[in-house]
C-alpha cells in the first residue's frame, strides 16, 4: 500500500490528474451551451450539403480532381464538417479569451497558478475538441453518409487511427492557436492576427478544397505545412490514401509539427513572461 500510495502522490501522477481534471472541466464547459451545440450541428450540415453539390458539379466535369473519384470528394466533404469545430478549422477559439487575459493583466494571476500556462490551456482545449467532436462532428457525417454515397471505411483499426490522426491535428490546431494567443504580450489588439489565421486555417487546411487540387508547387508547400495536419491528413487515414509507411509517415508528419509548433510556444510564452507588461488597468 505505501509503494501505490507514494505513486499516486508523485509529482507526475499529480499533474495528469490535474490537467485531467482541466480537459473534463473543458468538456463540461461546452456541454452546457446546448442551443449553441444545436445551432453549430444544423450551420455545419447546411453548410455540408452546399458544399457536397459544389463537389458534384466540379467532380462531375473532372473525376478524379485532386486524386479522389467522387465518392471519396464528398467523404472530405463531410469529415471537414465534422471536424470544423473540434479542430477550429476556421482559426477562432480560445486564443481570444487569452488574448483578453494578457490585455488585462489577468494572465499574471494564471502564471502564479500551480499549473504550467500552456498545458492548462492545452488540456482546457483538448476537453472542448472531445465534446466538439462528439456533440458536433457525428451528426453532420452520419447526415452526409444517409444523403450521399461515402467511401467510409468499414475495418474499425481505419477508424481508430483516424480518431489519432484527429487528436495529433487538434494538438497541431491548438499549437498555432496558443502561438496566436501570446502575440497579445505585443499586439495591442489581437483582432487582425485572429482573422488572418482564420483566413490562413480555412485556406491551407483543406477546408474549401483538399490541398491535392491545388497546381504545382502551391499545392506541395501547402501539404508540408502544419494546417495540412488539422484535416487534410485525418480525411487521407480516413479515406486508406496512407498505408504501411505512408501511414506512420502521415502520423509522424502531425506529431513532429505539433512537437515543433508546442516547443516553439514554450519559449515563446518563455520570452513573454519574463516581464508581464499590463497593457490596460
Amino acid at each position: 500500500m505505501r509503494g501505490w500510495d507514494g505513486l499516486r502522490d508523485a509529482p507526475a501522477v499529480q499533474a495528469l490528474r490535474l490537467y485531467g481534471l482541466v480537459a473534463a472541466g473543458g468538456f463540461r464547459r461546452f456541454a452546457t451551451y446546448r442551443a449553441a451545440t444545436f445551432a453549430g450541428v444544423f450551420t455545419n450540415t447546411v453548410f455540408g450539403f452546399i458544399l457536397a453539390y459544389t463537389f458534384i458539379a466540379l467532380w462531375h466535369e473532372r473525376p478524379q480532381l485532386g486524386g479522389y473519384d467522387q465518392a471519396q470528394a464528398l467523404t472530405f466533404v463531410w469529415v471537414g464538417q465534422a471536424l470544423l469545430a473540434p479542430a477550429a478549422l476556421l482559426g477562432f477559439g480560445f486564443q481570444e479569451e487569452l488574448q483578453e487575459r494578457i490585455r488585462s493583466g489577468d494572465v499574471a494571476v494564471d502564471l502564479y497558478r500551480p499549473a504550467d500556462l500552456q498545458l492548462w490551456w492545452c488540456a482546457h482545449d483538448m476537453g472542448r475538441a472531445a465534446f466538439q467532436l462528439l456533440g458536433r462532428g457525428v451528426v453532420p457525417l452520419a447526415a452526409g453518409a444517409l444523403a450521399f454515397e461515402l467511401a467510409l471505411p468499414t475495418a474499425v483499426h481505419t477508424w481508430l487511427l483516424f480518431l489519432l490522426s484527429v487528436a495529433l491535428g487538434c494538438l497541431v490546431s491548438f499549437a498555432i492557436r496558443y502561438l496566436v494567443g501570446l502575440a497579445a504580450f505585443w499586439l495591442l489588439d489581437g483582432q487582425g492576427i485572429n482573422l488572418i489565421n482564420s483566413l490562413v486555417a480555412m485556406l491551407l487546411s483543406g477546408t474549401l478544397l483538399p490541398l491535392t487540387v491545388f497546381p504545382g508547387a502551391f499545392g506541395d508547400v501547402a501539404q508540408a505545412l502544419p494546417w495540412a495536419a488539422m484535416l487534410q491528413v485525418p480525411a487521407d487515414v480516413l479515406l486508406g490514401r496512407h498505408t504501411g509507411a505512408g501511414l506512420a509517415g502521415a502520423l509522424a508528419f502531425q506529431a513532429v509539427w505539433a512537437g515543433a509548433l508546442l516547443a516553439a510556444g514554450r519559449a515563446m510564452q518563455a520570452v513573454a513572461t519574463r516581464k508581464v507588461v499590463v497593457q490596460g488597468g
